[in-house]
């Protein structure tokens, strides 16, 4: 009997992302800014894990990191959660709701940012394991 050789273990990204939802019902998105894997398309706010790091810390670190916003725990919910095999890694990607955070969202990293009616969401090019979110958000938002 002739068994297949084993192939690398394929590398497993866990990135968190959040919907941060304003009064009016609308999302708050993030253009990839160039230099960038997947410049120009559009992104929930989010981004890697680090090593020892939750899902939530991620969140707060990354929020703050990008759009100069202050987000409590206590004030991001799971939602839903996205998985997708890109060419040479796997992501897991959880995604959190929010609706109370400090501050006024700016392009921190000097990307564009947009509040995005729930409607028109599918009118902003995204990352392919974006896409399946926006179903969650429509139904449940």
């Amino acid at each position: 009997m002739t068994t297949a050789p084993h192939s690398a273990p394929r590398k497993l990204l866990l990135v968190s992302a959040v919907a941060l939802i304003n009064e009016n019902r609308h999302v708050l998105l993030a253009q990839r800014p160039e230099g960038k894997s997947l410049a120009g398309l559009w992104e929930f706010p989010g981004g890697k894990t680090e090593p020892g790091e939750s899902p939530e810390a991620t969140l707060i670190r990354e929020v703050d990191e990008e759009l100069g916003l202050h987000i409590s725990a206590d004030n991001i919910t799971p939602l839903t959660f996205a998985s997708h095999s890109y060419a040479d890694f796997d992501l897991l990607m959880p995604l959190y709701l929010c609706r109370t955070w400090q501050g006024i969202p700016h392009g921190r990293e000097g990307q564009n940012i947009a509040w995005v009616p729930l409607t028109d969401l599918y009118d902003y090019p995204m990352p392919p394991a974006d896409l399946p979110l926006i179903p969650f958000l429509q139904k449940f938002v």
